[in-house]
């Protein structure tokens, strides 16, 4: 479409859905939420059975779908692929006006899709592979999960044994992967495997477009304590695939993983109301005021470190994706995902003093139990995505040039690394 000022496009995109959507009723003129009403959502993971979970994605498939047929769901895209190719300044202004009507809300799985795997295709596909994927992908009509972590290779991605090896133009997967969020509701799945075992650990690896239901794939669910079962293990028993869902060239596999790695720890689309994993600062407040602690001298200051927080994960995101120029973010994305964990733990933290036995009592009364499960979920996004170790050593070396950490295992063949 021809460029549009973000005020003509903010005013059509409001019309829109205001046309297709229902107003939010659940927070007030000034975004503060009304207490009591409606469904009091601040859970990291999901806690759903499955045919709840399925319901969820049907519906955010369904309003993806909705919005594609004007663009919406794309807007930085290039219309190519369905989008609208406009700017950041646009897309921020979708974002805002969609928040104040009530959507089916998110889910990893579809974060995982449409922010993580279709960049990624765009990055590495060739064009076959870009027309295969990307429309289905960003429309959600198919749906994505990573196979990249496995029980001996987690913060250690480099470290994976899951095998393919070539056969004629097909590639055979043996092996395991653990920790895959939807893997039980995807179309397709983005692996990382070992495909040349004699290559150092790093340059040895291939990445591939698998689809689920091939035969050899079985997803195993994994109950969490958070009462769902987002993740999963995922077993490949001489799976076959053909060459053309390689994606990037034979040995790329580690190159490929960083890059979407690096718009996993890209947040700085986060931070709004309503659908951010965990709840959001209004959450926070809303419950103090609901608590009658916000005259506290002690409870103020804690409020005002989450809040203080809240404010500079959001400008040093908005930062790195200044950094990234549109392209594929760099180093820089560790320091918001730091950034981002480390609010998640503060709010548990804050919240916690603020409820005091409310929390782990469940009385009915709302807003109050039910932070639960932020609390149970929180400490898992310090390892999903890299460890926060992990994070540290990359802004320590890539980002501030010190020197990197002793290994035992550089420039040795994965085959020979102790395992």
């Amino acid at each position: 479409m021809a460029e549009v000022s973000v005020e003509q496009f903010a005013e059509e995109a409001a019309a829109w859905l205001a046309a297709n959507a229902e107003p939010v009723t659940t927070v007030k003129d000034d975004g503060e939420i009304i207490w009591g009403a409606g469904e009091f959502r601040v859970s990291v993971f999901h806690a759903l059975s499955f045919d709840e979970e399925k319901d969820l994605l049907d519906r955010i498939r369904a309003w993806q779908q909705r919005k594609a047929e004007k663009g919406y769901h794309a807007v930085l895209w290039p219309q190519e692929w369905g989008g609208l190719g406009l700017s950041k300044q646009h897309a921020r202004a979708y974002r805002q006006l969609e928040r104040g009507f009530a959507t089916p809300g998110g889910h990893e799985c579809f974060g995982v899709t449409v922010g993580l795997v279709a960049p990624t295709i765009n990055a590495f596909g060739n064009e076959g592979q870009k027309r295969r994927f990307l429309p289905r992908l960003l429309t959600c009509e198919d749906l994505c999960c990573q196979l990249f972590s496995e029980p001996g290779a987690g913060s250690d991605l480099g470290a994976i044994g899951c095998r393919a090896e070539r056969d004629g133009d097909e590639w055979v997967i043996s092996g395991q992967k653990v920790w895959s969020s939807a893997a039980q509701f995807s179309e397709w799945g983005l692996l990382i495997a070992r495909s040349d075992p004699a290559e150092v650990k790093h340059k040895g690896m291939t990445a591939f477009m698998v689809a689920m239901d091939t035969p050899g794939v079985e997803v195993r669910p994994i109950k969490q304590m958070s009462g769902g079962t987002s993740f999963n293990e995922v077993f490949f028993t001489d799976v076959r695939i053909p060459d053309d869902q390689r994606l990037g060239s034979e040995g790329d596999g580690w190159k490929v993983a960083l890059t979407t790695l690096g718009f996993e720890r890209d947040h700085s689309a986060s931070g709004g109301a309503g659908t951010k994993a965990g709840g959001t600062w209004r959450h926070v407040r809303a419950t103090a005021r609901a608590m009658d602690v916000t005259e506290d001298a002690r409870m103020r200051q804690r409020l005002m470190e989450d809040y203080i927080h809240t404010r500079v994960e959001r400008m040093t995101n908005r930062r790195a994706a200044d950094l990234a120029k549109g392209g594929t973010p760099g180093p820089e994305g560790s320091l918001g995902k730091l950034l981002w964990t480390e609010g998640m733990g503060l709010m548990s933290d804050v919240v916690s003093e603020v409820l005091g036995p409310r929390l782990i009592a469940d009385s009915g009364e709302w807003g109050t139990y039910a932070w639960g499960e932020h609390v149970l979920g929180a400490p898992g996004y310090r390892i999903a995505g890299g460890s926060d170790e992990v994070q540290r050593n990359i802004i320590g070396e890539r980002v501030l040039g010190l020197p990197g950490e002793p290994r035992v295992d550089r420039g040795i063949a994965w085959k020979d690394v102790p395992k």
